[in-house]
């Protein structure tokens, strides 16, 4: 170690009067026992012991296990709160899925009635309407039929007529001469039958 000479030659007068040179502390060239373990002070060691131990049970029972067991019992009824709030909570949620599963059910019902009522009306609209136009057909083909016998009728009243003409002729150029109305007109009635 690097000293200078005056702290040196301070340290060996230090070191001549018996006190320690670091810490100032006289040297005890009988070599006291370590104090905790110098049996003449074992009494009033276990004494302060035990006062000590018993002024810090006392301030252990009366100031820190009350409020300990305060800050449990409230950290208890606030998580007994928490559950009960959680379980209101889930009760409402599950209320609530319920009234809107409801609301569905409801809401499917509903629609099934409108759409089962709209069908019945287009249904009953379109049958109205299909009776309606059967009608009119059945109408128009009773004209259609009235007119197609009405025709029939006339057309078969001048096949008469046609017939008796072009039997008269057929006569006329057979025989050579005009044959009898009345009896011409016998015969082709007779021959329509």
């Amino acid at each position: 170690m690097f000293v200078a000479p005056a702290f040196a030659a301070e340290e060996s007068e230090t070191n001549a009067s018996g006190t320690h040179t670091e810490t100032g502390v006289a040297h005890d060239a009988g070599g006291g026992a370590f104090p905790p373990f110098d049996s003449s002070t074992y009494a009033s060691q276990l004494l302060w012991l035990a006062i000590t131990f018993g002024l810090f049970y006392l301030f252990l029972k009366k100031v820190v296990l009350p409020r300990i067991s305060g800050i449990l019992e409230v950290r208890s009824d606030r998580i007994a709160q928490d559950l009960d709030q959680a379980a209101r909570m889930k009760e409402e949620a599950d209320a609530a899925v319920a009234a809107y599963e409801q609301e569905l059910a409801d809401a499917k019902s509903r629609a099934n009635t409108i759409g089962q009522e709209a069908r019945d009306s287009a249904k009953a609209k379109a049958d109205e309407e299909r009776r309606q136009a059967e009608e009119a057909l059945g109408e128009k083909l009773s004209e259609a039929e009235a007119r197609i016998a009405s025709i029939k009728d006339a057309a078969m009243s001048d096949v008469g007529k046609i017939a008796e003409d072009t039997a008269s002729a057929i006569v006329r150029q057979l025989v050579g001469s005009d044959a009898d109305k009345t009896a011409l007109t016998v015969a082709v009635k007779a021959a329509r039958g």
